[in-house]
């Protein structure tokens, strides 16, 4: 049996006219595995609140404000992806918000509603290939990435922004992720009583 530990290689010799294997186990250690970690469990909770759910159920509003569980995939794969954006390619990947229009908001707040046409099985297939291409991103980074700093552009709710590393950035994505599958969970208790936990 072969074995290896982490970042190790390992040849076994055979036989002239025989083949070699080689076995390299490249996932991420330290940093970055504790980052990914944590993003993949607080995806996998994020997920979990639409268990179950057909389409109407992942639209439904169970409280006052706009919030469905099919909108909340939305939102955070959005987040998700505009985040990694700016891990790949700095703050010129974020959005202008300080010269949003009209349209823009209105385009930004239907990420928090499931619209016609749109399926939970839809939403959940982008969040996946999202949540793939992050992973991707953040196993690749290196610690001179996580350390890279960006200065942040204005926007109308901080006009002096400070600037941000990708560390930080990777940190706002599990942070934003687990702070809507708290809303999710509410959403998913008031429609059939269900728990993430407990």
């Amino acid at each position: 049996m072969l074995t290896c530990q982490r970042g190790e290689t390992m040849t076994t010799e055979t036989p002239v006219g025989q083949y070699s294997t080689t076995i390299t186990d490249e996932r991420p250690t330290g940093e970055r595995a504790d980052l990914l970690s944590a993003l993949r469990q607080a995806r996998f909770f994020m997920r979990l609140t639409t268990k179950g759910m057909d389409d109407e159920q992942a639209g439904r509003r169970t409280t006052v404000s706009e919030l469905c569980l099919g909108g909340l995939i939305k939102h955070v794969t959005a987040t998700e992806r505009t985040w990694a954006a700016f891990i790949e390619f700095g703050p010129a990947a974020l959005p202008d918000f300080m010269n949003f229009t009209e349209a823009d908001y209105r385009r930004r707040n239907e990420e928090f509603r499931l619209l016609p046409g749109e399926t939970l099985a839809g939403v959940l297939a982008a969040y996946e290939a999202v949540a793939a291409a992050t992973d991707q991103l953040v196993a690749g980074l290196t610690d001179a990435d996580l350390n890279t700093s960006y200065q942040m552009p204005p926007a109308p709710w901080d006009l002096n922004p400070e600037a941000r590393s990708v560390r930080r950035a990777v940190l706002g994505i599990i942070a934003e992720t687990t702070h809507h599958a708290g809303h999710a969970d509410i959403i998913r208790e008031a429609i059939d009583g269900a728990k993430s936990m407990g």
